[in-house]
């Protein structure tokens, strides 16, 4: 996708790119390098709207994303479980075990976590609330300090110990 436009935000959790077009929002990206952020007069149209609910939900304003997506790829597996992800609700999490259940195939656990792995848009569909069966942490795009950051910051005690 390269006419894609993109924008770059500043988090907690170091920068954060944004791609979409006119369609819809396309890719949400953690960084490693120090990138500095899109100033908000040059945010392209297509990603104002993301870049402002993105921001709101580090400020604490926002819990459930409302944007429109437009992913080109992902198999229909890939699509059914990034789709569930959508009923993790902020401050809750699922295990890949409980997802695979819910979409009929509870054999298919390891595909479910291999399908959250290629999840195009993290953070808004919050593959960050899912977790293994026993509780534990496990694999995360973004890096696992990211994922516990993020599940730590959605929970109620948290709320004023991070800022």
């Amino acid at each position: 996708m390269s006419d894609a436009a993109i924008a770059i935000l500043p988090s907690a959790l170091g920068p954060i790119e944004l791609r979409g077009t006119d369609a819809g929002l396309s890719a949400v990206s953690f960084l490693e390098a120090a990138v500095p952020a899109t100033p908000a007069a040059a945010v392209p149209a297509c990603l104002r709207e993301a870049r402002a609910q993105v921001l709101a939900y580090f400020g604490r304003e926002l819990r459930t994303f409302e944007l429109r997506t437009h992913v080109e790829r992902g198999t229909a597996f890939q699509r059914q479980v990034w789709a569930a992800l959508l009923g993790v609700d902020y401050g809750r999490t699922a295990s890949y075990l409980d997802l695979a259940r819910q979409l009929g195939n509870p054999g298919a656990v390891r595909a479910v976590g291999a399908a959250n792995g290629q999840n195009p848009l993290g953070l808004v569909w919050p593959c960050h609330r899912v977790i293994g069966a026993n509780g534990t942490l496990t694999g995360y795009a973004g890096g696992l300090w990211r994922k516990k950051w993020l599940l730590a910051f959605e929970q109620p005690a948290a709320q004023t110990e991070l800022f």
